[in-house]
């Protein structure tokens, strides 16, 4: 999402953006956009340019430190998929940053700093997720184990079963809304540590309506904990 133009790998949320953009100043602060990114195979720039690039490398190009960094935003976590366990469409990366504020949001995607950068995104993205959320519980990256995002919709009145013996949580999302993606809604992410054993049986949990289980390579969890109790 930037400018006025809709973005070609993924929906914008056009019914949440309406009720952020009504939002009075004393009800804004931060949140924590979640991204869920899916690659193509070889960049495809709208402008038609000719490149050699995979998705992934474009992807790479637009990194925005600079535009978040002056709108006040952090990024918090980035790690790639390393295998999949349910949901579709296949993940290649997963990321986090804190936003100070819904209008702060807004701003950056205004700036022409963060336009000229967006065109590698817009280019190396087949299809992305990105949803706004707020943190249940973070804690410091505890260790040993498979490091596991579970995105998660529960069935209408049904609560999640107890998770397994061998999760460790290490973070939890309570989510607000998708910001750009498709139709799908979820109300919960969770990022934890979960042994082999426990890692088996992650995707039989009942109560759980649909769900998206990502192995993710090493990946440190501190300056997402440092993200939050920044915030508070």
């Amino acid at each position: 999402m930037s400018g006025t133009s809709a973005p070609r790998y993924g929906t914008p949320n056009w019914e949440m953006i309406g009720r952020w953009i009504e939002t009075p100043p004393e009800d804004d602060g931060p949140f924590w956009a979640v991204n869920l990114m899916k690659y193509r195979e070889v960049a495809d720039y709208a402008d038609g340019r000719e490149t050699t690039l995979t998705g992934r490398e474009a992807d790479d190009l637009y990194a925005p430190l600079g535009p978040l960094a002056e709108i006040g935003a952090i990024p918090a976590f980035q790690a790639d998929v390393t295998d999949q366990l349910a949901g579709d469409p296949a993940w290649d990366r997963i990321a986090i940053v804190r936003y100070p504020s819904r209008d702060k949001f807004f701003e950056m995607q205004r700036r022409e700093d963060f336009l000229e950068l967006h065109a590698h995104k817009d280019a190396g993205m087949e299809f992305t997720i990105v949803f706004a959320s707020t943190p249940v519980s973070v804690s410091e990256n505890p260790g040993g184990g498979s490091h596991v995002l579970r995105l998660r919709r529960f069935a209408a009145g049904a609560a999640p079963a107890p998770d397994p013996d061998g999760v460790t949580p290490v973070a939890h999302f309570e989510i607000e809304g998708v910001i750009v993606g498709d139709d799908r809604t979820w109300d919960d992410a969770r990022f934890d540590i979960v042994d082999d054993a426990a890692l088996a049986r992650l995707a039989e949990t009942d109560g759980v309506e649909e769900q998206v289980i990502v192995v993710m390579g090493p990946a440190e969890f501190d300056e997402l904990a440092a993200s939050v109790a920044a915030a508070q």
